[in-house]
């Protein structure tokens, strides 16, 4: 993955355009991955047209599910990825370890795959987003880390809503080897200082917030580089 802030901290912004990646990646002093969401394409040749731009001006890209989430659309990653190699991608739990076999298999290269989980609303557990199931964190976490998955991505966090699950996520990832953990949903300026504050001191390699909605120019579907820049900032404030 790319340089980290204070060697932790990475941040996931949606691109329109390779000038709108360079741009948030500046205002983001680095520290920023440019992503797609796969439903906003019509078509896998589309959207890998679209990351092979991206990647011209950043060395990981990321693909997300899009529509919340839905993993309905893991096989479009998948597909889109196995076309633009992009560094990184999202997918289901179920599925991201498949993804990254078939990946690192048939084109000989390393994609980083998340595999995402819900929150409950208790903490201790999570559930998966395909099948709905409900696991203790330190079993689900056990059976991540003998299927080879690098990164989980909890989603909806609702901002603040559900921290206490992702600060004990985060801090039993860190104890048994998971390389990060990425929270999104409702992910602003506005609680990135007490979601950054709650994990700052788990020592894991990385932790990158997904921040979307609050970030987009809703006229030109562009990411703003000013909010890029004041998110950036708050989590330097916290050194």
């Amino acid at each position: 993955m790319e340089e980290k802030l204070f060697d932790k901290f990475l941040f996931n912004f949606l691109a329109s355009d390779a000038a709108n990646a360079a741009d948030i990646m500046e205002a983001g002093s680095g520290y920023v991955v440019p992503g797609i969401v796969s439903d906003k394409f019509n078509s896998v040749a589309e959207a890998a047209k679209k990351v092979k731009e991206l990647k011209s001006v950043a060395k990981v890209v990321s693909i997300g599910l899009g529509g919340g989430g839905n993993t309905a659309n893991w096989k479009k990653v998948l597909d889109i990825a196995s076309a633009s190699l992009p560094g990184h991608l999202n997918q289901p739990f179920e599925t991201a370890a498949y993804a990254k076999g078939f990946l690192d298999g048939k084109n000989n290269s390393k994609q980083l795959v998340n595999a995402l989980v819900q929150p409950t609303g208790e903490v201790g557990k999570v559930r998966l987003a395909n099948s709905g199931n409900v696991l203790q964190v330190d079993e689900f976490i056990d059976i991540a880390v003998s299927l080879g998955i690098e990164s989980i991505k909890m989603m909806p966090v609702k901002g603040t809503q559900h921290i206490d699950e992702l600060i004990y996520l985060t801090k039993l990832a860190a104890k048994k080897g998971i390389r990060g953990v990425e929270p999104a949903g409702g992910i602003d300026a506005g609680n990135m200082k007490a979601i950054i504050e709650g994990v700052k001191d788990i020592n894991i390699e990385f932790f990158m917030p997904h921040i979307f909605g609050s970030t987009i120019d809703k006229e030109t579907g562009e990411t703003i580089p000013a909010k890029v820049r004041e998110i950036i900032r708050i989590v330097e404030g916290l050194s």
